[in-house]
């Protein structure tokens, strides 16, 4: 899959939000896309191609990672802490945001592809040709893609519109359901992609085991988030849900010994993926390391948008003080690769004398080859994981109280040559405490962070996020965001502009 030229014979530029609506949608003869399986194969590539796309991509990581609180920005007004990110979106301050607005269409565009597929796909139950096999694979993808699209949307903005059909000239409008509503969708949706999902195309397709992970975080956020759960259904019930999708994935996958590797062009599709995008630099355009590599570390391109916030590595650090993983997420020292002179940011210059200087930046989306010129990269972008499903069978049975927390734990640390210490060993809120930071140190800026951050509710958000940052004795208004605490503003987004101004069944 990573070198697919992509045949875009599903629903092009169909139904992405409201505005896109105005002129007489245009519908493919779904009789030529999806009863020939090379042809519908064609429009399950168009499907992650969306996701590619730079709004889906490149603008929704810069946007999660923006609203996680655990980010800096250096885009759109320079180096500084008013620059438009930092005093808007960054530091949890949301009014109008254009990679916020330019992800919720990118996303929708996902949607409508998906749409398409699961409308017109005929299934079976038992598949006897390989035809029908390929089908049942197709339309289950198409499932779990819309499942994770709208769990993205949702755990952002809340009550949210929620497509499951092509628009016509009589339906190009639609009101937000509730995010309680969506999350019901959501549940039936990843169901039946496990249920169809089967391996039929091989590598670089997500196999069922994707869908069962999606369900343990939605089951996960559910257990956390009383107003979401369905009628009868307990806390207690939901992490037991979690834990049984869970493992179902524990197992079918293995750890590379190389941390750093995930984050490379050399070991894509690894053991450890469950799902990544396939970036190719002739079809994909993807612009990951140009946006997301710091400034003349590599020839050609490169903005460093992302910058970590420096208490976020500080705390990473002294919790950790030799771990491998410090190296494969922050950038600070590095020679320029267009003349070698050195360049140093914090921690490697502890002044922090001015913003540009005071947090490390974000290394993982790096392009990794100093002397890249091109515009465009071929590094994949991994969206799930084997390393999160360890720490979320930790999480879960820490709830569940079933004894094998600390088992996951320590599976997961074993690869960075280290093990569980001090709160792992302690009470029940102590490990929680220190499990729920195992997802920043182990995940960071991997696509989470925001969710996490939030799952547990506003007051959790403010004491473990952004009171942590704001009180840190590093924190220098000069050169540091300061977070807002206002429940009102830090919890969810506004609804783009573009969506109310063209929908007339939202205000």
């Amino acid at each position: 899959m990573k070198n697919f030229k992509i045949i875009l014979l599903t629903i092009i530029g169909l139904l992405i939000t409201s505005c896109d609506l105005d002129e007489e949608p245009i519908f493919l003869d779904s009789e030529a896309v999806y009863t020939d399986i090379n042809v519908a194969k064609g429009a399950l590539d168009g499907i992650y191609q969306a996701l590619t796309s730079y709004n889906a991509q490149e603008r929704r990581i810069f946007a999660i990672n923006g609203f996680s609180g655990l980010f800096t920005a250096g885009k759109n007004g320079g180096n500084n802490v008013n620059n438009i990110n930092n005093a808007n979106l960054f530091s949890l301050k949301p009014t109008y945001d254009a990679d916020s607005e330019a992800m919720w269409g990118g996303v929708y565009s996902v949607i409508a592809r998906c749409n398409g597929a699961i409308q017109n796909i005929v299934t079976v139950v038992e598949p006897s040709t390989s035809d029908e096999s390929g089908f049942n694979d197709i339309a289950g993808q198409a499932y779990f893609v819309r499942a994770w699209s709208y769990f993205s949307l949702t755990r952002l903005w809340g009550d949210i519109p929620l497509w499951l059909s092509l628009p016509n000239n009589e339906n190009l409008h639609l009101a937000t359901s509730l995010s309680k509503e969506v999350y019901a969708q959501i549940i039936t949706d990843a169901e039946m992609a496990a249920t169809l999902m089967n391996g039929n195309f091989g590598n670089g397709y997500p196999k069922q085991y994707a869908a069962n992970m999606l369900l343990a975080k939605v089951y996960m956020t559910l257990a956390t988030n009383p107003s979401l759960r369905a009628d009868g259904i307990s806390e207690m019930d939901y992490w037991q849900l979690a834990y049984d999708q869970a493992m179902q994935v524990y197992g079918q996958y293995s750890l590379v010994a190389d941390y750093s590797s995930l984050f490379t062009d050399t070991n894509e599709n690894s053991p450890e993926s469950i799902w990544e995008l396939q970036i190719s630099q002739d079809a994909a355009n993807s612009q990951m390391g140009r946006n997301f590599t710091p400034w003349k570390y590599k020839l050609g391109q490169h903005f460093g948008w992302l910058r970590v916030s420096a208490d976020v590595h500080d705390h990473h650090a002294s919790t950790y003080p030799n771990d491998p993983r410090l190296e494969g997420t922050y950038l600070h020292s590095y020679n320029r690769a267009d003349n070698g002179n050195l360049v140093t940011v914090y921690p490697s210059n502890p002044g922090r004398p001015n913003f540009s200087k005071a947090h490390p930046y974000f290394f993982k989306f790096t392009e990794k080859d100093t002397q890249h010129s091109n515009q465009y990269g071929d590094q994949n972008l991994i969206i799930y994981r084997y390393g999160e499903v360890l720490i979320m069978l930790a999480e879960i049975s820490n709830e569940l109280d079933n004894g094998q927390q600390l088992g996951f734990v320590t599976e997961l640390l074993s690869r960075v040559g280290m093990s569980p210490q001090g709160a792992y060993f302690g009470t029940r809120d102590e490990f929680r405490e220190a499990i729920m930071y195992e997802y920043r140190f182990e995940m960071l800026g991997e696509g989470e962070d925001a969710h996490n951050n939030r799952r547990r509710g506003f007051d959790y958000f403010l004491n473990k996020t952004i009171l942590f940052h704001n009180n840190n004795p590093i924190h220098n208004p000069a050169v540091d965001l300061t977070l807002s605490t206002d429940q009102s503003q830090v919890m969810s987004l506004p609804i783009p502009l573009i969506e109310i101004n063209t929908n007339d069944l939202i205000d």
